[in-house]
């Protein structure tokens, strides 16, 4: 008993080292509570007509309710169909793209007998990573102008006609995902190639001896060893399925009303809503957003665990 008292006891003591740590959390901590749980007051404006009077508790307090009618020019629309259609259908593609490509690139890219090699690959494909958008859509301009763009200058040496890039939308479904593989494939790649560092090489000692090829290795032993880094970025972008980069979908297309069928999305739905709507819309959007990425991911996880319970978050 007394053996079990001070178990307990050295268990339940304040360490210094648990100071040091707590110390080392706090700044990370206070950042935390200032700019993620605090402003979680504010969805309140979500079921408000926001008035501006003056300080910020102040509109709150005196703007008045409104239920849930800053919630239906989500769903009553006539572009609702089309802006759920073009977020959820896009992010399903990126989700599968963006898991599909980088695990192939960091296998071979892991192959790789020179380091040096290797880590130029990794250098060149992560920094279009760092790059506005803003630059981005420059850059694609200067492909794409109708009057002076690259493309339409080869078309013309080939003798044929010159596009309207930005008028004709059934060309835009194929440079948003390209454009988005382009920007994020570098991001995806590193991490997978972090994990493919990181198994032990014992491993592959015992598959050479055993006369294992190559690809046997990596079906055997890099992609199980992998599973767990991959289904949790998986689950992390089922997360975010009914976000968008507003840069990739407002910018690259420079807002042209041309392509309104297949470059709209929620994000830029709310966006253009403020032009002459409220807050109070703005708010009510987050908030939809955020509680079905929430019930994504949670289901998302939940099909994990009942599938392989050792890959779930939680």
């Amino acid at each position: 008993m007394d053996t079990k008292s001070e178990r307990k006891r050295l268990r339940t003591r304040w360490r210094t080292q648990d100071t040091e740590l707590t110390l080392l959390a706090l700044p990370t901590t206070v950042w935390y509570i200032l700019f993620c749980f605090l402003p979680m007051f504010g969805v309140i404006i979500a079921f408000k007509d926001f008035k501006i009077y003056g300080g910020f508790l102040s509109n709150i307090i005196h703007s008045e309710w409104s239920g849930f009618k800053n919630f239906e020019f989500l769903f009553k629309s006539n572009d609702a169909w089309v802006v759920i259609r073009n977020t959820l259908g896009y992010n399903l593609v990126f989700i599968v793209l963006g898991i599909v490509v980088p695990v192939a690139l960091a296998l071979m890219v892991g192959q790789l007998h020179s380091r040096r090699a290797g880590k130029v690959y990794q250098t060149m494909m992560f920094l279009p990573y760092f790059l506005s958008w803003v630059v981005v859509s420059a850059v694609i301009w200067a492909f794409l102008s109708f009057d002076k763009g690259i493309a339409n200058q080869f078309l013309a040496d080939l003798g044929k006609d010159p596009v309207n890039w930005y008028m004709e939308a059934k060309y835009w479904p194929y440079f948003l995902v390209f454009m988005n593989l382009w920007k994020g494939l570098g991001y995806g790649m590193v991490v997978y190639l972090a994990t493919i560092t990181g198994i032990d090489s014992t491993y592959y000692e015992a598959a050479v001896i055993d006369g294992a090829s190559k690809w046997q290795q990596t079906k055997f032993i890099t992609l199980p060893l992998m599973k767990m880094v991959i289904v949790m970025m998986f689950i992390l972008s089922v997360g975010r399925i009914f976000y968008t980069d507003f840069g990739l979908f407002f910018q690259v297309p420079r807002d042209s009303n041309s392509l309104f069928n297949v470059t709209t999305t929620v994000d830029v739905l709310v966006y253009k809503q403020l032009k002459t709507a409220t807050v109070g819309m703005a708010s009510a959007s987050a908030f939809v957003q955020s509680v079905l990425g929430c019930a994504t991911i949670l289901i998302a996880n939940w099909v994990v665990r009942r599938v392989d319970p050792d890959s779930a978050m939680m």
